[in-house]
Parts: C-alpha cells; structure tokens; sequence
C-alpha cells in the first residue's frame, strides 16, 4: 500500500492584522504549489487566531518574543520541506536559521517596493519558488457562520487604527455619519481594546443624538468573531486598518479614509465596492504615527459630509 507524501510547509506570518491578510493571496499560491500540504503556522496571536481555520493547517504556534523560548520552539517542531517568513526583522532571521527545512525563504521589505502590499508578498513567493502566479483575491476562513436575523441592512463603523494616531479620523466625524445613515442601517461600532475611549465618544454622541440601533463591540470581539462580523455586513466605514482589510476579503461595500500612508500600498484590493475619501496635501504620505506639523490637516479636512457623499454612490 503507497503511503501519502505530504509536503510539510511553515510558515511565519506577518505580525499585524491587515499585513496578515493582505498576505492570503501569496499563502494560497504556496498551498497550491505543494501537494498535499500540511501547513504550520508560526506568528503573533493576532495574526495565528486570523489565519487558523486555513483548511491546509495541522498545527499553529504563537510566536514567543524571547529568544531561547522561540529556539526551543523551533528545535521541537521537527523537519520542513520548506519554511517561508513574511516578515524581515532580526527575529525572523533567527528563526529561519534555527527551524530545519530542506529550503528557506525569508521577504526582504527593502527589495519588494513601489507596488501594492499584496504584490510585494506575491512577488516573494513566486520569486522563492520561480513560478509566476497572480495575487488573487483576498482569502479569509471563518470559523462560524453570523446567524442574526437582520432587521435593516448594518453599517460597521470602525474609528481605531493600530499604526498611531495619524490614521485616526475623529469620532465626531464618525458619529456625524453614523447618525446620518441610522434610519437606513442598524449601526455596529468595532475597536481593539486601544479603541474603546473612541468608541464610547462615538457612542455618547449617538445617544446625544438619540440614535438607539447600534451596537459597541469594541474591545469585546475576538479576532474569529471580529472576521464574522465584519464579513457579514452590508457597508463599513473605516480608516485604514486591519478591518477594512477583513472587509475586502468578503467584498463588503467600503468607504476607506486614508490620511498620511500611501493608499496605493495598502488600500483594499480586489474589492470593486471600494471608495477613498482622502485629501491632496503636499505632505501626505508622511507615513509617520503621528503628525510631524501638529496639525493633522490629512484628516482634520475630512468632513462627515464627503464621507456621506462617498457613500452615496453605492446606492
């Protein structure tokens, strides 16, 4: 009786939300490629709890930060046939030199440049194993299935932004456009635990403007439920973030407002219901956490009113 070979594939994603999604479409090219491949993944928790119902994945491993704990980790994973790390720091460098794989392949962010975050990934991939595939669309697994009746259609609203404040459109303007759209769409607010001051500002004005149809779920999700629930929404407004990546995985119509990182980088990709509310100013993209002229005109500019006319052509 032939036994089955298996392809053992590990791989080590990228730390944030949004990077780890944004990679998806170079991890299918790699299960693809393979036979039968079982894949490890190694990384942050964030990113392990995102991509652990991946139907090619037999075991994760959350990434610990000290070094003797990650080498001992590696020794007792065992032998690869091939090990691909999406990330480029000191750690990652040690732990492709520690993990036992026939091959090794490592991203390096200073050659893959000038193009979008998916292509960047992509081209790492094909060049590692000399095919070409293209990106394909943003792929995510859930765990569950949403079961809520609706009573309208929900708009997400998502204020928070991991990289620093300078992503942060404020909650005023959010709440503006929320209040707005009330009557149309029932109203879920989304954050980490960071976001949970910004979010109950939004809720106080909600209430200030007797709106009662939302929801708060900000620092209240896990990352599985979080990925349910945006996947099952009918509009998302969001800053640039991991979310709003979620959230053209699943095609959800989004308005996505961009202040100082380079849009044509890390804007949705593949999602045809995508629209950028963003200004022109001759210091944008700064790509800096927060405003190095203090005055935050990259998104103080932007108004509920272009937010709402953004949204209007979806209609």
């Amino acid at each position: 009786m032939t036994s089955i070979v298996h392809n053992r594939a590990l791989i080590e994603l990228p730390t944030w939300l949004g990077d780890c999604v944004m990679a998806t479409p170079a991890i299918e090219n790699i299960a693809n490629f393979y036979n039968d491949v079982e894949i490890t993944f190694i990384g942050s928790f964030v990113a392990i709890e995102a991509m652990k119902n991946h139907p090619k994945v037999v075991k994760t491993v959350v990434l610990d930060k000290k070094y003797s704990v990650l080498y001992k980790t590696t020794k007792n994973l065992g032998e690869f046939d091939v090990f691909f790390s999406f990330r480029s720091s000191i750690r990652s460098k040690f732990l492709k030199f520690s993990i036992s794989a026939k091959n090794k392949y490592q991203f390096d962010k200073d050659k893959y440049i000038n193009c979008h975050q998916v292509e960047k990934y992509n081209n790492f991939v094909s060049d590692s194993l000399n095919v070409n595939p293209n990106p394909g669309k943003l792929k995510l697994y859930k765990q569950s299935q949403s079961l809520d009746v609706k009573q309208k259609p929900i708009l997400g609203i998502n204020p928070g932004a991991s990289y620093g404040s300078a992503k942060r459109w404020h909650p005023e303007e959010f709440a503006k456009v929320a209040g707005r759209l009330a009557s149309q769409y029932d109203i879920v607010i989304f954050g980490g635990p960071a976001e949970v001051d910004i979010a109950l500002d939004i809720e106080k004005s909600l209430i200030e403007k007797s709106v009662d149809n939302y929801q708060n779920l900000a620092g209240k999700t896990t990352i599985p439920e979080l990925i349910d629930r945006i996947s099952s929404l009918d509009l998302f407004i969001t800053g640039d973030s991991g979310p709003m990546h979620v959230a053209a995985a699943f095609q959800v119509p989004t308005v996505a407002i961009f202040g100082p990182t380079k849009d044509d980088e890390t804007s949705q990709w593949m999602n045809e219901k995508n629209i950028i509310v963003k200004n022109s100013l001759d210091c944008q993209p700064c790509m800096k956490r927060t405003c190095p002229l203090q005055h935050h005109d990259c998104m103080n500019l932007i108004k509920a009113a272009d937010v709402l006319s953004a949204v209007k052509t979806f209609n």
